[in-house]
């Protein structure tokens, strides 16, 4: 049986909600507070068969929280985390892990050329549909796939969430106020 374990850490954007199984970070969600938690966790028990335990200190979310905190302070950019893929198939896999593997720090990359990388050149669309179902934002950077046209494209977390992201990563200019 898996064991699944849980956090929730403050960042700049708020809350994440944090959960790893013994194969590594398998979840991140956004605005993590008391319902949101809940839900986050009542959907990790459907999918993954095992009501998670809130466990801060479990070696893997220790250093996801570590790792986290060193990328939004600027000096963390890429996350060196043992992912738990089993929250995802298929082709959102191939996408996400291409997006993981192949779309660094500080660079973004248009959902068409996603989906040319992993051999799928009429899928556009179904990338959006892989960024939207992505069970680890941050960590899987879907927040640096934007629109072919220049646009910033939707993102899970918020509009103001992806903007604050790729600023930090110096895409965007930093906002005044």
């Amino acid at each position: 049986m898996t064991t699944v374990t849980w956090t929730v850490t403050d960042t700049p954007i708020g809350p994440l909600l944090l959960a790893a199984t013994g194969e590594g970070l398998v979840n991140v969600a956004f605005h993590a507070e008391e319902r949101a938690t809940r839900e986050a966790l009542e959907r990790l028990a459907s999918r993954l068969g095992v009501r998670p335990a809130e466990a801060a200190e479990s070696p893997p979310l220790a250093e996801a929280v570590r790792q986290l905190r060193a990328y939004f302070a600027g000096g963390l950019r890429g996350f060196d985390l043992p992912l738990d893929w089993s929250l995802t198939a298929g082709f959102n896999r191939r996408v996400l892990r291409e997006l993981a593997t192949g779309v660094p720090y500080g660079t973004v990359v248009g959902y068409q050329d996603l989906a040319d990388r992993v051999g799928e050149p009429g899928a556009a669309r179904a990338v959006g549909v892989a960024m939207g179902s992505n069970p680890l934002p941050v960590v899987v950077p879907c927040h640096r796939v934007v629109e072919s046209d220049g646009g910033i494209g939707g993102f899970g977390g918020g509009l103001e969430t992806k903007r604050a992201l790729l600023a930090l990563e110096g895409v965007l200019p930093q906002p005044l106020f």
